[in-house]
């Protein structure tokens, strides 16, 4: 076990205001593999004060330069992948193999894609007799998850460099580590002191001292929606900005003409991927009456495959409120064709793979997030069925759409109440606006929808 010293401010390592302690475990063995400070309000002050100390000049500094020092940050990741997987691997449980391809492989890719907007963005431009400059917002409070422990720390920070912004970032406690990694590889990529900075804490202690700071401009959040209606309400006193990337139960609709084994197939492995603790899961699977049965049979047989391949959820909270779900499907009616509550595992916060038919649109297990490795499959009768019950909850984050016919497809999706619809099994696009309709959030993160979020307008008139 290591014990991590201080936080990142100001560019150094600096020791923390209090002596209490966060212990970060790995969720396999249930082991406590190191320690970091657990952060206060005077904590989150200094940090604060060092990013707006830092904003002026690198407000300032031509967008090629901050665009020169985005590329070396990806350089460093890029050197690290290994060490980022193993950490992910270590404090999260996810597979080394998908650590490597997605906890270390995407974030290193969205670091990219800003290093390449930051030098190729127009901000600005003449319309009329004006001209409108696109400026930093300011100082950035990016309050981050433990499920993407780096990918969602990159996803706020690198388009906050990017627009000119500085930045606080307050990771999850389950999953600190990888996120004293990155401050390490901010240090070594030269960004200027201030620009970047780390505190780790507890979220209603560090989290909120930073929501409330008045140093802070724009509060970026991502996590639960609960949490977020707290942060947006903090945000709204302060008539600060706010983007927030919230939960989802998203809908995955296989119409009659899809292919039905590779729909169903590739809508388990989505659910079973990073142990269900994916915000935009397809944790819905929608099939037509006359191939419902079929469907189940494929996913019941798709799921048996995983056994305990796919890695424990983070935490014995986490472990104990996915099975708590699971137990409420049963009690509820919902027929269970794999996995079940039962651990599969002696140690180790482990869930097996489960999946729900006879599933039933106001029952728990299809209208709240569970955040684990499990499936609902319902049955519609027709298009408009499946649209109604697709649409049917409070959220709108992602989804999936397979058809025959593309056009089907797509003329589907756009009925959908939802940021993001994979049509018949699309890739991820790090380019492509990722977030939310209704109770899933506000704003968008990736792209160059992800950078004007840091972004604020001024026009000039001549």
């Amino acid at each position: 076990m290591k014990a991590h010293d201080g936080m990142y401010i100001g560019g150094a390592w600096r020791p923390a205001a209090g002596q209490d302690v966060i212990e970060v475990v790995n969720p396999v063995d249930e082991q406590v593999i190191g320690t970091v400070p657990a952060g206060t309000a005077a904590d989150v002050d200094n940090a604060v004060r060092a990013a707006r100390a830092a904003l002026p000049e690198w407000a300032a500094t031509p967008p090629a330069e901050r665009a020169a020092r985005l590329a070396a940050l990806r350089d460093v990741l890029t050197a690290r992948a290994d060490e980022i997987a193993e950490t992910v691997t270590a404090e999260l449980g996810s597979p080394l193999k998908f650590s490597q391809a997605v906890h270390a492989g995407v974030p290193i890719a969205v670091a990219g894609s800003y290093a390449e907007l930051a030098a190729t963005y127009a901000f600005e431009e003449k319309t009329g007799n004006s001209v409108v400059h696109e400026e930093p917002v300011g100082v950035v409070a990016a309050i981050t998850p433990w499920n993407y422990p780096l990918h969602q720390i990159v996803a706020k920070v690198a388009p906050a460099l990017a627009a000119g912004c500085t930045v606080v970032v307050k990771p999850a406690e389950d999953t600190p580590l990888v996120a004293r990694l990155f401050a390490g590889a901010v240090h070594e990529a030269g960004l200027p002191a201030g620009v970047f900075n780390l505190v780790t804490g507890l979220g209603p202690v560090a989290g909120q001292a930073l929501a409330e700071h008045p140093g802070v401009d724009l509060v970026s959040f991502t996590g639960s929606t609960a949490v977020g209606r707290q942060i947006a309400a903090i945000a709204a006193g302060q008539i600060k900005k706010v983007a927030l990337e919230l939960g989802g139960k998203s809908a995955n609709v296989i119409l009659p003409s899809a292919d039905l084994a590779k729909a169903v197939n590739v809508g388990v492995a989505n659910v079973m991927s990073n142990s269900g603790q994916t915000c935009s899961a397809w944790t819905r699977m929608l099939v037509h009456r006359d191939q419902y049965d079929e469907a189940v049979e494929l996913a019941a047989a798709a799921a048996a495959k995983y056994g305990d391949r796919i890695g424990p959820v983070v935490s014995a909270k986490q472990q104990d409120r996915v099975r708590g779900y699971i137990e409420k499907g049963v009690a509820e009616g919902a027929r269970l064709v794999a996995g079940g509550p039962e651990a599969p595992r002696e140690q180790g916060y482990f869930v097996s793979p489960t999946v729900f038919a006879d599933v039933t649109e106001d029952m728990t297990i299809a209208q709240e997030e569970i955040f684990g490795p499990v499936l609902s499959i319902l049955r519609y009768e027709d298009e408009e069925d499946a649209l109604r019950i697709a649409n049917g909850t409070v959220y709108g984050l992602a989804g999936a759409v397979w058809a025959g016919d593309e056009a089907e497809a797509v003329a589907f999706a756009r009925r959908m109440e939802t940021g993001q619809v994979d049509i018949n099994g699309g890739r991820f696009n790090p380019l492509a606006p990722f977030g939310g309709y209704k109770q899933s959030g506000v704003g968008r993160e990736l792209g160059v929808h992800g950078l004007a979020e840091y972004l604020q307008t001024k026009s000039l008139q001549f």
